[in-house]
């Protein structure tokens, strides 16, 4: 049913007038009678009838403009959601690996909570594949996903990727290893016959491990698999290998960074949105604390 002939049919329930209806509509007698008429063919019923000179609804008729009030003031709501001028309010769903969470959600919810309240964030730690299948079935409205230089992702054509921040890796050692010259091809030589620690849920570090270490010249032995960075380290610290760690991760003892450049191992976080719904308000709102311009 189209809603401006609901509003019609409702208008005629508070005027009693199609004369009266036309004018406050802007219409002709003659365009309300026919929406009226196209409308009562929708729902299968009469909707008018003849009360004298004037008209009234049916029982039928009088049901319907009751279902209107509601369904123009659901309209007008879902207008004022997606309206970019509107201000933001809602509940916004997030996927975001582990370090977004704590160095890009968790600021953002603070800001929230302060300057706006009516916005409420849903966060959920995921892995950058799980989250783009979160958001390609809508069960989340914002990604925060990775990849690396040397390990580039392809996003679908469906979503926009805006980058949001860079980190680049080192190569997480024990600390009583020997030290190397800070190029990487050296660095993963002189750990070649280690085990290696690599994620879990995601292959894109181990991409990069077997990209450098081929490079090397070798096949990178891939024995533990941990999401966990501080688990990582753990495992660094009781002699179950070796793993690539962010440059600016605080070290538990035990464990030491070996710097890698040429190449460099940079990894690099996206802030990813299904295309058009980016400057939906509360979305934009947080996008825009997340220091993402809109493209």
């Amino acid at each position: 049913m189209d809603p401006r002939r609901l509003e019609l049919l409702l208008e005629l329930s508070r005027l009693g007038s199609m004369r009266e209806v036309a004018e406050v509509m802007n219409v002709t007698t003659s365009t309300v009678s026919q929406q009226l008429a196209v409308l009562a063919r929708e729902a299968g019923t009469a909707l008018v009838e003849p009360d004298g000179r004037r008209v009234r609804l049916t029982p039928a008729g009088r049901r319907l403009a009751d279902h209107a009030v509601t369904i123009l003031a659901a309209l007008d709501a879902a207008r004022a959601d997606l309206n970019p001028s509107a201000t933001p309010s809602g509940t916004l769903r997030v996927a975001a690996f582990a370090t977004a969470v704590r160095r890009s959600l968790l600021p953002v919810v603070r800001t929230l909570g302060e300057s706006h309240p009516d916005v409420r964030l849903l966060v959920h730690e995921h892995e950058p594949a799980e989250a783009l299948a979160l958001l390609a079935s809508d069960d989340v409205d914002l990604a925060l996903t990775y990849d690396y230089n040397l390990a580039p992702a392809t996003f679908d054509a469906s979503v926009k990727a805006v980058p949001l921040w860079d980190t680049v890796w080192s190569l997480g050692v024990p600390a009583s290893a020997h030290r190397v010259p800070a190029d990487a091809l050296a660095v993963f030589s002189a750990f070649g016959d280690h085990d290696w620690i690599v994620n879990s849920r995601n292959t894109a570090d181990e991409d990069v491990v077997r990209t450098v270490a081929s490079l090397a010249g070798f096949v990178p032995r891939v024995t533990h698999r941990a999401d966990s960075l501080d688990l990582v380290q753990d495992m660094i610290v009781a002699g179950l290998g070796v793993g690539l760690l962010p440059a600016g991760q605080p070290l538990v003892r035990g464990v030491s960074l070996r710097p890698l450049t040429g190449p460099d191992v940079v990894l690099r976080a996206y802030a990813v949105t299904r295309r058009g719904w980016e400057r939906w308000p509360p979305l934009a709102l947080v996008l825009r604390l997340l220091d993402v311009r809109p493209g």
